[in-house]
């Protein structure tokens, strides 16, 4: 299969979930939203908690902008809200895949080292890595989730989930040109309680498929990182929402 996981949705999607349905309250507890500002700017991204100080994203959710300031969100259901599960961590590394290609959008996965350990709770908790080199089916069902949009103009605040089909062969496509991404990019494609695939580029107009980076592929790279970097303090502050 490549690098990337294609997937059919049931609902139309592409960028951020279109329909879905509400997850129920932190029955994701791996989920991460990331608050990223550049100057007066800001734009958010997905992402998933792969060790206590470890979230796996995609490398595009960080632009072509180094000076990005990321903070991370966990534990969170309504992001608008002040939730007593919520964890507000800083980021203190960002790498990205160093074969990135902002063009193709292969190697499309970044990882961010937290300032400070999550404190692992029912509502803040790791997702699994598959192992390497391992393959999704075609035909499996799988999920994403994230705070995208809900339709092509409204916006959400609560998280939403859907699920999708495993394609074959997708049909050609070309990366939408992408400076920073909003709401589910970044966002984990959940196979069997695994974390498969990150949520990358597709049709502008929801159309299948919805392409993946395949992270099975890149399992090395991100342990082989993790391991090479040093492990932050124990502690990790109480904040409220993201605003």
């Amino acid at each position: 299969m490549g690098s990337s996981v294609p997937a059919r949705p049931r609902e139309t999607m592409w960028l951020f979930i279109i329909g879905g349905q509400k997850a129920k309250p932190h029955s994701r507890p791996y989920m991460a939203y990331l608050e990223i500002r550049h100057g007066n700017r800001r734009s958010h991204c997905g992402g998933f908690l792969v060790a206590e100080n470890f979230v796996l994203t995609a490398a595009h959710c960080n632009g072509d902008l180094r000076s990005l300031d990321i903070t991370v969100l966990l534990g969170a259901h309504n992001i608008r809200q002040d939730e007593e599960t919520q964890q507000r961590v800083s980021v203190q590394h960002k790498i990205p895949h160093p074969g990135y290609n902002k063009t193709s959008r292969e190697k499309d996965l970044m990882l961010l080292q937290l300032v400070e350990p999550a404190e692992l709770t029912d509502a803040v908790d790791t997702i699994p890595l598959p192992q390497a080199g391992q393959a999704v089916e075609p035909g499996s069902m799988c999920s994403v989730a994230g705070w995208g949009r809900t339709s092509l103009k409204k916006k959400t605040n609560i998280l939403h989930e859907v699920e999708l089909e495993v394609m074959t062969r997708p049909p050609p496509i070309q990366p939408l040109p992408v400076l920073i991404s909003q709401g589910d990019s970044g966002g984990p494609l959940v196979c069997d309680r695994t974390a498969q695939g990150i949520v990358s580029f597709g049709k502008k107009n929801g159309s299948p498929p919805r392409v993946f980076t395949r992270v099975s592929a890149y399992v090395p790279w991100i342990e082989r990182t993790m391991r090479g970097l040093r492990s932050p303090g124990p502690h990790v502050e109480r904040l409220g929402p993201l605003h």
